[in-house]
């Protein structure tokens, strides 16, 4: 099975509603979608690009990658992983262009599902399986009403759908304002399931992120918090590290993290006590799958960041894998099912998410909302 057309479309898909969490403003998603064909197949790749990074990735796959892919076989996936990140050392190695290896693997690993007629999760040694997941959510929309009632609204509503745990923001207000969003979130679960902080790298120093989140333990009380994620930078290795060590809520980072390399830094200095690999940032499948089972070893989990469509497969086959993040589309917050069929969605039942048993992804692009939102030029 010889590769023989690699494609990429940029694609950005605005939010309905301007949004913003601790430190950035949201007002559309970038998303870069890449098809790899070979022998009558196809194999879909995608991977997040920001608010305005679209056409950075796509450079990078039409200029720097694709080349070399074309004419090679479609089943050395882990030999093509190497060779792109080998040839793109001088303007890759981390950020856009690692995210674009990202796309280009996951299609890649698609594509070989699909030609074996099997979901990717059991191509990966896995089961088509209900994967446990939670609620995530609670961004800073001026428009929701006061802060407290907003997130609390949300609560409701994941709950609704059947989920228990959940996650919202945090760092975007003053403490005390966010610690009241914090009791609020925890008096409309209803004494039922666990509360996730994400921080978004918002706080400047490590008694800053201590102060804020012991706050937020205080307000969290009895119930306690799931976790605290990226309370500060992701390069300040060495003070998530003393989070780590001082906090009694247990600390997750490595979203915006790359490569083995980067989380073998994270796992020697302790920084976190569970790890979320995203997989479109990672370096796709085959990186995220070397991070996922070195954790293992250590005894950490992982729990991945966003592109719950993705990382419920992955999550089918790893047993350290606890939970995946979900958003409900109707959020318009990750909004990347907008780009897919309706019956080809993620479906969600009891807080967990539902594998089917199409082939590859499962997912199927709608080729009129993809033209629609493709960025040209």
């Amino acid at each position: 099975m010889t590769i023989e057309r690699v494609t990429a479309r940029w694609v950005t898909i605005p939010v309905d509603t301007p949004t913003r969490m601790s430190t950035r403003h949201l007002d559309r998603r970038d998303y870069l979608l890449v098809e790899v064909e070979a022998d009558g197949a196809t194999g879909l790749g995608y991977a997040y690009a920001g608010t305005r990074g679209g056409s950075l990735l796509v450079t990078a796959v039409r200029d720097l990658l694709a080349e070399l892919l074309v004419g090679a076989p479609a089943s050395d996936i882990t030999g093509h992983w190497e060779r792109m990140y080998q040839e793109t050392l001088l303007v890759g190695r981390r950020g856009a262009v690692l995210r674009a290896i990202s796309a280009i693997d996951i299609a890649l690993w698609d594509l070989q599902a699909v030609r074996h007629g099997v979901p990717l999760a059991v191509l990966l040694g896995g089961e088509v399986k209900p994967v446990p997941a939670y609620a995530s959510g609670g961004y800073y929309r001026a428009g929701d009403g006061p802060w407290t009632r907003a997130v609390a609204s949300e609560i409701e509503f994941n709950r609704s759908l059947g989920f228990e745990d959940h996650k919202i923001k945090v760092g975007g207000l003053s403490v005390a304002e966010d610690a009241a969003r914090v009791s609020a979130a925890i008096e409309a679960m209803g004494g039922r399931g666990r509360l996730a902080l994400d921080a978004n790298n918002a706080y400047r120093s490590v008694a800053e992120a201590l102060a804020a989140t012991r706050e937020f333990e205080r307000a969290a009380g009895q119930a306690g918090l799931w976790w605290m994620e990226e309370p500060l930078s992701p390069d300040e290795i060495s003070g998530h590290a003393q989070l780590a060590r001082e906090l009694e809520t247990i600390v997750a980072t490595g979203e915006i993290h790359q490569t083995r390399w980067e989380f073998r830094e994270l796992i020697q200095s302790g920084a976190a006590d569970l790890l979320q690999p995203d997989v479109g940032v990672i370096g796709g499948i085959t990186e995220w799958l070397t991070v996922a089972r070195t954790a293992q070893t250590f005894g950490l989990p992982v729990a991945p960041h966003w592109h719950a469509n993705l990382h419920a497969h992955l999550a089918a086959a790893t047993p350290n894998c606890i939970t995946v993040e979900h958003f409900a589309l109707e959020k318009d917050i990750y909004n990347f099912e907008r780009l897919v069929t309706p019956e080809t969605r993620l479906a969600v039942a009891g807080g967990c998410v539902l594998l089917s048993d199409r082939p590859g992804t499962g997912i199927e692009l709608d080729r009129a909302a993809v033209d629609r939102f493709t960025v040209t030029g």
